[in-house]
């Protein structure tokens, strides 16, 4: 299925209309326009998404283009992360990676263009004195005193600010427009300052830099790009850039805008995130607990689960928020069908099986994946001494409680019956350390009383070979569903949630796992989906990270028809 093929995308029908109608000679070219000064995150695969998709659904070409324009916040290891990003969703650029730096000269001379025409002016007003005079929503601007001068004057001073004659902040260049309208965006926008500082491509080459709202459609229309898509934020811009490109006489890019993507329990502005980083609240930003793309990668979530996700939110005009709920339901559907089965207890109680032979060890058979036939099947060592979960005991059982406890049975998976005889505490905390059974030689596949009905079964590993292994048990990050509401949380960060993660160091696992490597993925039987971590295993000791529970609340909510 196709992830843009989907009712609730009405940029598709437009991009479909243009060239129905032969528009752009019939083309459909766009982009994914990052800047290089942070990591991409679940909303911008949403864009990556829709960018990439609309052009293979069209037959069409998309550009990866950085929208470099600020020296001061960006470095080149953002661009070598982004690009990681987009080629792990599966999206290739092919041979047309941009720079909005590629095009410095180029936004220079159109520059020069609306200076000749009489449409910009270099102002020597300081920020605080250009946001003084713009006005407010329901009052005019004013007039810079600067806005008068010649064309000559003007295309002097802004050729000596690109000489490097004038210091950081002393002049910009200004569009001139109509300080009176109703728009913002046309109050006589900033089209250039002055930043004497190291471009992470040009170097020292600049000392002046274009604003982004200058950038953004010269360099779409220099690159051919047929379609703009931006974001909602972008839809009051949109008469402004019409504007430069009328002005210029230069191709026209159709813009259109669709909401960002919101996200239950998440926060995903870029100064919030890297609050989160520079506080110490998580470990990076590929923490597995952060909505970045290198953060859920660690975390295990699957490329295909996020395209998923992105088809199944759709491409709206009003902004929503859409339920973790649902991310987590795809990245369920995507594991179930890859994730090898296998047994690993993560707080151990040791079981005695006080009549199977000591020194005896079976090798079982379990099947890697019912799921996937083909996944095959493995051994499993079984012996006298085991270990299970502490949860799956109680000395003290409730009616529905159809796990162990004395005098009860249950079946060990792909193993035997077996039936607590004894219970042994610590005599100083009264805690259950260990506990005596016995088995039905008859009961495992195959067996006289194999079919004997039990009600509970239990996951397990082999005390003599299970191997020790820490694994990390994450949640959301937050602990209420919009963090990012600063009306109601002024101070997002007093909504982490302090249960984000547990780190378990005593978890044994059964053999088969001592040499998993990154980029398997697992279902612990009865417990969750995890998979192996990237950064902090070493071979011959993976560590696990908890990907996602096994129980499913979306699944709920579409049963109970509340879902799309």
């Amino acid at each position: 299925m196709n992830e843009n093929d989907s009712p609730h995308n009405f940029i598709q029908h437009f991009v479909d209309e243009d060239k129905k109608a032969g528009k752009y000679e019939g083309r459909v070219h766009t982009r994914f326009p990052p800047e290089p000064n942070g990591f991409l995150h679940i909303g911008h695969a949403k864009s990556i998404c829709l960018n990439f998709g609309l052009a293979a659904q069209f037959g069409g070409l998309c550009n990866l283009r950085f929208d470099d324009t600020n020296p001061i916040k960006e470095e080149d290891k953002y661009v070598r992360s982004i690009q990681e990003d987009v080629k792990w969703l599966g999206f290739d650029w092919q041979d047309r990676l941009f720079y909005a730096s590629d095009y410095f000269e180029e936004l220079y001379q159109y520059a020069v263009r609306l200076i000749e025409g009489g449409h910009a002016y270099v102002d020597d007003l300081n920020a605080d004195e250009i946001r003084e005079h713009r006005g407010t929503l329901t009052a005019p601007g004013k007039d810079s005193p600067y806005r008068n001068r010649s064309v000559e004057e003007n295309l002097d001073l802004f050729e000596r600010m690109r000489a490097g004659e004038f210091d950081t902040g002393a002049r910009v260049l200004r569009a001139k427009i109509d300080m009176a309208s109703g728009n913002l965006n046309f109050r006589d926008p900033v089209l250039y300052r002055i930043l004497k500082a190291m471009h992470h491509r040009t170097g020292d080459q600049w000392c002046i830099y274009p604003m982004y709202d200058w950038a953004h459609g010269q360099s779409d229309s220099i690159e051919g790009v047929t379609h703009s898509i931006c974001t909602l934020e972008f839809e009051d811009h949109r008469p402004l850039y019409d504007w430069f490109l009328e002005k210029l006489q230069i191709p026209h890019p159709r813009q259109i805008e669709f909401a960002r993507l919101n996200l239950s329990y998440t926060v995903l502005s870029k100064r919030k995130l890297l609050q989160l980083v520079n506080e110490g609240h998580v470990s990076g930003w590929d923490d597995p607990r952060m909505p970045t793309l290198s953060g859920l990668r660690r975390r295990g979530y699957t490329a295909a689960s996020i395209r998923e996700f992105c088809h199944r939110i759709g491409v709206a005009k009003v902004t929503s928020t859409a339920d973790l709920a649902l991310l987590e339901h795809c990245i369920r559907e995507d594991l179930n069908k890859r994730s090898h089965r296998v047994m690993a207890v993560l707080r151990p109680l040791k079981v005695v099986i006080d009549n199977y032979p000591e020194g005896q060890v079976e090798e079982l058979e379990a099947e890697n994946n019912p799921e996937d036939p083909s996944a095959g099947s493995r051994k499993i060592p079984f012996s006298r001494e085991m270990y299970i979960e502490q949860e799956d005991f109680m000395e003290d059982p409730p009616k529905k409680f159809f796990r162990l406890g004395p005098g009860r049975e249950v079946r060990l998976k792909h193993a035997y019956i077996i039936k607590c005889e004894r219970v042994v505490k610590d005599d100083q905390t009264g805690e259950v350390t260990e506990l005596h059974c016995t088995y039905d030689p008859d009961s495992k596949q195959g067996g006289a009383t194999a079919g004997r009905k039990i009600k509970g079964t239990l996951h397990w590993v082999s005390a003599k070979h299970a191997i020790n292994a820490q694994v990390r048990l994450y949640s959301t990050l937050f602990n209420t569903s919009e963090p990012g509401n600063e009306k109601q949380h002024p101070n997002f960060t007093e909504c982490l949630n302090p249960d984000s993660i547990e780190v378990l160091n005593d978890c044994r696992l059964e053999p088969s796992l001592a040499n998993a490597v990154p980029g398997g993925y697992y279902q612990f039987l009865r417990m969750a989906y995890f998979s192996v971590d990237p950064i902090d295993s070493k071979p011959g000791a993976p560590v696990f990270n908890r990907t996602v529970t096994l129980r499913d609340a979306w699944a709920k909510i579409v049963k109970k028809g509340g879902g799309k």
